[in-house]
């Protein structure tokens, strides 16, 4: 089975559609492949390198100190390493791990911000983001949901039109007076939170598939970092999206 993908993050050489798993790589055996365990293990790891990252600009918040380098810092340095990742798939054993503790910094510092404002929404982000995560993961394993082809068209064009609006939007906020309409908490500010976070989790979809036919196609080992990367981009999207729309019907009551 040939894999071809339309997600932004795996659309790479590695996960083209071709004969070779890569340029430069040569599947030996199995100890030599991506692994549908091996990607589990490397996706906790992420997760458990993002929490503790995440914890020295929450505790810096908390403590009276100013966290904004470390969460912008953190942030633009993540974005880097995604970026190289894309088109050095083989570098992720140092990449990904590198992306979770800096992506980390950035989790730590918005949601302390965030708490601050709303005492009480990051246990609720993060329960929205455990809770969806496993349905689609649930939906995805017993087949409820399956992508096909015009799936992933769909979600894909989705996720690139949101990413447009976004940049469009933050542009045009810095250099003139404009407002973004999802600014506020207007129920049509409300209505678009939704309708990003119900995108956001069809990309869990995606990476779920990826993930499966990668190892069907026996890719190197090292796809497992960026199989588990590609998972947590769309985890930390997901969760950020959940404290916007949760903030947003907070300042509302």
């Amino acid at each position: 089975m040939i894999m071809n993908s339309n997600n932004p993050f795996f659309k790479t050489k590695s996960f083209k559609e071709n004969n070779e798993v890569t340029h430069d790589a040569v599947v030996i055996d199995y100890n030599q492949t991506m692994t549908v365990s091996g990607t589990i293990n490397k996706s906790f790891l992420m997760l458990i390198l993002l929490v503790a990252s995440a914890a020295v600009t929450w505790t810096m918040a908390y403590s009276g100190q100013n966290p904004m380098i470390f969460t912008i810092g953190g942030a633009i340095v993540a974005l880097i390493l995604v970026l190289i990742a894309t088109f050095k798939p083989q570098y992720s054993g140092f990449l990904a791990p590198g992306y979770a503790i800096f992506e980390g910094l950035f989790i730590g510092g918005i949601s302390a911000i965030f708490e601050v404002m709303y005492p009480g929404i990051v246990i609720q982000a993060v329960s929205c983001t455990f809770v969806t995560f496993m349905v689609c993961f649930g939906l995805y394993k017993y087949q409820i949901v399956k992508v096909t082809e015009r799936f992933k068209s769909v979600v894909v064009a989705a996720t690139l039109a949101i990413a447009t609006y976004y940049l469009i939007s933050w542009l045009l906020s810095m250099f003139t007076s404009f407002q973004p309409v999802h600014h506020g908490n207007s129920l049509m500010s409300i209505g678009i939170s939704v309708f990003v976070i119900v995108i956001a989790a069809l990309n869990l979809f995606l990476d779920f598939d990826q993930i499966e036919k990668g190892v069907q196609q026996k890719m190197p080992k090292y796809m497992e970092w960026y199989g588990a990367m590609g998972l947590m981009i769309t985890l930390v999207w997901l969760y950020i999206e959940f404290l916007r729309l949760l903030s947003k019907l907070s300042s509302r009551d």
